[in-house]
């Protein structure tokens, strides 16, 4: 860092939008607490965690000390786990509906086949949550079956009392048709409930993700648009705080919500001229799922406006590795909605292969949404993406990639079939 980029900024106000998510936001508090312990340690340099100093929604500040610079963060999560929380509240029959209606959204429309065209890996990870739920529907529906002809089988004898010896065994068939007919289905209900409860492979978690993004065909879900509203005004507010910088961290489904954001505060004129520098950071982003559909005129919009603005920096970040993202896929070029002069975002990766220990690699080699959240941590051979220099150092997001060139590995081909911005 040389002397004219020096202490560029002192103090920052950093708004973090999580993916679909149910956990609480202190979840991501201490993800960022081990994190930037760890990564200062790597890294050599001072970072301490103190509480929140803002209002607003929950968050936390931080100050570092690099290269003998000070500076000063509050950071603030953007909650929306509630609207996750009630999205997630369906039944076992309304999932499985839901499940229908979710596939038809991507196959009717031909998204999943552009989709594929791009990245196999999140198109696998759309497509384990059917499969993994079709699969435990055919198991309890043959457990419950099981169940039922071993609980019959085991009450013959009683039957036969109830029938008597001399009533033939064609009431007692009879009966033991009608004792099944109402067994069977009551025993791969409890089954399906078991797999809905525990979830140990999170594909009802998974389930209720895609269908939620799939819901109104791409649109955002009323309740999401009306909290969207209330973040356009906490980004509008820390617009008008004395600090250097004002940073959106996007990550996952995040990252979509942060583009409209953004298009949303801009649109109404609310950057003031002389105000803090305006930065977005897009992490392991999933646009496309979203961009794709029919209905999703909004956010295609959002991505085209966004993409030339002088008003902003904008990085994302993604990888290869990371099987849940859409890795070095440039989210407005692929969505078919670049427009002349487009400017943003830069596309880099995080090349995990490259800033991850092979000791690290292989711990998280079957942790595929630990990967999806590496972002957020630390990396022990870190390169030039560092999430805790970039939220709480002493450079602005601008100046510190003024100079960094697109990953090679860049996707810009435009691959989706729907393109209007309505």
């Amino acid at each position: 860092m040389s002397e004219a980029q020096s202490q560029e900024v002192r103090t920052r106000r950093v708004l973090y939008i999580p993916g679909f998510d149910p956990v609480p936001a202190r979840k991501y508090r201490e993800r960022y607490r081990r994190g930037g312990e760890e990564q200062a340690a790597i890294s050599g340099y001072a970072l301490t965690m103190g509480p929140q100093r803002t209002k607003g929604y929950y968050g936390w500040s931080v100050e570092t000390e690099i290269g003998g610079d000070r500076t000063q963060a509050d950071i603030e999560v953007l909650v929306w786990a509630d609207i996750v929380k009630d999205s997630m509240g369906h039944g076992i029959a309304a999932t499985y509906w839901q499940l229908l209606r979710t596939a038809w959204a991507y196959i009717g429309s031909g998204a999943l086949f552009r989709l594929m065209r791009l990245r196999k890996g999140p198109v696998i990870a759309a497509l384990y949550p059917v499969l993994l739920l079709l699969a435990q529907l055919g198991l309890a529906v043959g457990l419950g079956f099981g169940l039922a002809y071993g609980a019959l089988a085991g009450s013959e004898a009683l039957l036969r009392g109830i029938e008597g010896e001399q009533s033939g065994g064609q009431s007692l068939f009879a009966l033991r048709a009608a004792l099944a007919l109402v067994l069977w289905p009551c025993l791969a209900w409890l089954v399906l409930r078991w797999f809905k409860r525990r979830d140990p492979w999170l594909g009802w978690y998974l389930m209720h993700d895609y269908a939620f993004s799939a819901s109104h065909g791409g649109a955002y879900p009323p309740a999401q648009e009306d909290r969207m509203r209330a973040f356009a005004d906490r980004i509008a507010e820390a617009l008008t705080e004395d600090v250097e910088e004002v940073l959106i961290v996007g990550h996952s489904s995040g990252a979509y919500m942060a583009v409209s954001l953004l298009a949303d505060v801009i649109r109404a004129s609310r950057v003031p001229e002389s105000g803090p520098k305006l930065a977005l950071l897009t992490l392991g982003h999933v646009v496309p799922m979203v961009s794709f559909l029919p209905k999703a005129g909004r956010l295609r919009a959002d991505l085209a406006f966004l993409s030339t603005r002088e008003e902003i920096t904008w990085l994302d970040v993604t990888a290869p590795g990371d099987g849940c993202s859409f890795a070095l896929c440039d989210p407005v070029a692929v969505t078919g909605v670049a427009p002349e002069g487009q400017r943003w975002p830069l596309v880099i990766s995080a090349a995990f292969t490259q800033t991850l220990s092979s000791e690290r690699q292989k711990a998280l080699k079957w942790h595929l949404f630990e990967l999806h959240f590496q972002y957020l941590n630390a990396f022990d051979r870190p390169g030039d993406y560092d999430y805790f220099q970039i939220t709480a150092g002493p450079l602005s997001l601008a100046t510190r990639y003024i100079d960094r060139a697109p990953s090679p590995g860049k996707i810009c081909k435009p691959v989706n079939r729907h393109r209007s911005l309505s």
